[in-house]
């Protein structure tokens, strides 16, 4: 039943005074003159989580145009702008209003990039918000007459500031959805110039600092491509856009220390995301399958098949189906791409400064002090070229230490003081000039990829009485269970959001997908594809507003990363 706001302000203040769980009598759906309230979820006292809300305004009411929610694209980057809206309108009226949470307004925390979140969704006939709301109380008991200004008061004007179109900019909200629809129509053509990424110019790739992912905004060099491997999208809403188009193949990105190696792997490696208007990397576009591949030492291994770069193990020990609770850095490195490979990554980043020596090189003088057959490792540099003629899996590598790897390279990128020259052919040159006497370790195809069927039982989400116990901790740690799942080294999850709901799609695939026959690429494909056709509302039995989309790499690595996990 809905009843009208008159009867919450009512109630809120015959509730003045009382014990704090008679908040729980507030549960329920109320009708403002502009939308619908509804409260979700009461929390049980002043320092627990936040009671849970949901705002549902009427189109006839928010009047946004359609055309900026006309397709799955726009329709995102709308509810990511009122997202922040709405957030930074919070501000003015979160204030503390007694003891632990009591008085903070809030919706779900978002950085630089454009994605699917819960918290805002925009349906045929209405926009939903979910956020959360402190409940205010002195000691345990109700603070009615706050209360009531929160929800009666407060809210309504954050609705009229934040979620009518003609309170806000509309020349914004049209730049952020035609930035967001051209950079998803600049990634859905990649293929068709063979290309892995894109770098337009005029981007600004230096974040402040390592925790402020905003741009750097004193002394921060636009970047310019160099000439041969300049290319031009004409998209769809700001026409010509011209930048570096880095082809399939192996790529290498060398260069002096300090010099934007990284700082460019990196903008490439979120180049899988849509940014905001004025983040600098609006037009940094790479392959969705693209993955960041380091070494982990310590991480647990099940049942992968290692046997491309690893075999000859002491003992005579299989790599076919290798397991281990605690992976070698070079080990580790090698699990994450075949890992990667195995869930469909067609797109390998890698940057020597967080990779493993030893799995990266063995040059000539390591050759003839230590025989191969003492040697069960094969280094990626004789992989990486099968990896692309077998597989059609290219590699970006940032590479300053090893000039071996000019061999191996299609193109080879030097960034100088953050700008990027073309020197394929003098590496190239260098490279015959200087003949490299290594002895060519990978045989003459990489490997097979051996997809593994990943064991229900093995994946259990309970703890004590609970049936599911799943907690986030940060963005890199997740309580599953009995055990933590670190995520640590995943450098491309970018809000716990996706965590919450990475956590939730485990059980999700548990319960509907996972059983003796179903390869995990195919587990993937399924709930991605169930995600993609119904949202993802489907990982919960309740409205969450805090899960945030994810790919299907970042939920494999979290799969894979279960010590409990067992395959066949």
């Amino acid at each position: 039943m809905i009843m009208d706001y008159h009867d919450l302000y009512n109630k809120l203040i015959q509730l003045d005074g009382k014990g704090y769980k008679a908040y729980k009598d507030l549960k329920g759906s109320y009708q403002f003159p502009k939308f619908n309230l509804i409260i979700e979820h009461i929390q049980g006292d002043p320092f627990a989580s936040p009671s849970k809300l949901i705002i549902k305004i009427p189109h006839t009411v928010a009047k946004f145009p359609t055309e900026f929610y006309k397709n799955k694209i726009r329709t995102v980057a709308l509810e990511d702008y009122l997202i922040r809206q709405f957030s930074q309108t919070c501000l003015q009226f979160s204030h503390h209003r007694g003891i632990g949470k009591s008085g903070k307004i809030s919706i779900i925390k978002i950085g630089q990039e454009i994605l699917k979140r819960t918290a805002a969704n925009i349906r045929k006939n209405e926009i939903e918000i979910r956020f959360s709301v402190g409940l205010p109380a002195r000691g345990r008991t109700v603070l009615g007459y706050q209360a009531a200004e929160m929800l009666c008061e407060n809210i309504p004007d954050i609705v009229d500031q934040a979620l009518l179109y003609q309170a806000l900019d509309s020349q914004a909200i049209q730049e952020q959805v035609e930035t967001a629809e051209d950079a998803d129509w600049i990634r859905r053509n990649l293929p068709k110039h063979n290309l892995v990424a894109f770098i337009a110019n005029g981007s600004i790739l230096p974040r402040t600092s390592g925790v402020d992912p905003r741009p750097l905004e004193r002394d921060a060099i636009p970047f310019q491509s160099p000439n041969a491997l300049e290319i031009a999208f004409n998209t769809p809403n700001k026409g010509l856009i011209k930048g570096l188009g880095i082809p399939q193949g192996i790529t290498l990105i060398v260069g002096g220390g300090y010099h934007g190696k990284s700082t460019l792997l990196k903008a490439i490696e979120l180049g899988i995301y849509n940014h905001i208007p004025g983040d600098g990397r609006e037009f940094v576009i790479s392959d969705p399958s693209a993955v960041k591949i380091r070494a982990e030492d310590g991480r647990s291994i099940v049942g992968v098949d290692i046997s491309p770069f690893i075999n000859q193990l002491p003992q005579q020990r299989s790599t076919n189906n290798f397991t281990t609770k605690n992976a070698s850095g070079s080990t580790s490195q090698v699990a994450n791409i075949i890992e990667a490979l195995e869930a469909g990554s067609k797109v390998l980043l890698v940057d020597e400064d967080t990779a493993a020596t030893n799995f990266m090189i063995r040059d000539r003088r390591m050759q003839r002090l230590i025989a191969k057959n003492k040697e069960p490792i094969t280094p990626f540099i004789d992989k990486i070229k099968q990896l692309y003629t077998d597989y059609g899996v290219s590699t970006l590598l940032v590479m300053g230490g090893s000039g071996d790897y000019f061999d191996v390279a299609d193109q080879v990128i030097a960034m100088d003081s953050f700008e990027p020259n073309d020197v394929t052919e003098k590496a190239k040159k260098i490279a015959q000039e200087n003949p490299n006497e290594r002895i060519i370790e990978g045989g003459d195809h990489f490997g097979n990829i051996t997809p593994r069927i990943p064991l229900p039982n093995s994946i259990d989400p309970s703890r004590g009485k609970r049936d599911i116990k799943v907690k986030v901790r940060d963005i890199d740690q997740v309580v599953f269970g009995t055990e933590d799942i670190d995520l640590t080294a995943i450098e491309q999850l970018i809000e716990t959001g996706q965590l919450r709901s990475i956590s939730a799609a485990i059980i999700y695939a548990k319960h509907h997908y996972m059983n003796p026959q179903n390869t995990l690429p195919y587990i993937l494909d399924k709930v991605m594809e169930d995600i993609d056709s119904k949202g993802l509302d489907i990982l919960s039995n309740f409205p969450q507003g805090d899960f945030v989309l994810f790919r299907r790499f970042e939920l494999a690595a979290a799969i894979n990363r279960l010590r409990s996990l067992q395959v066949q």
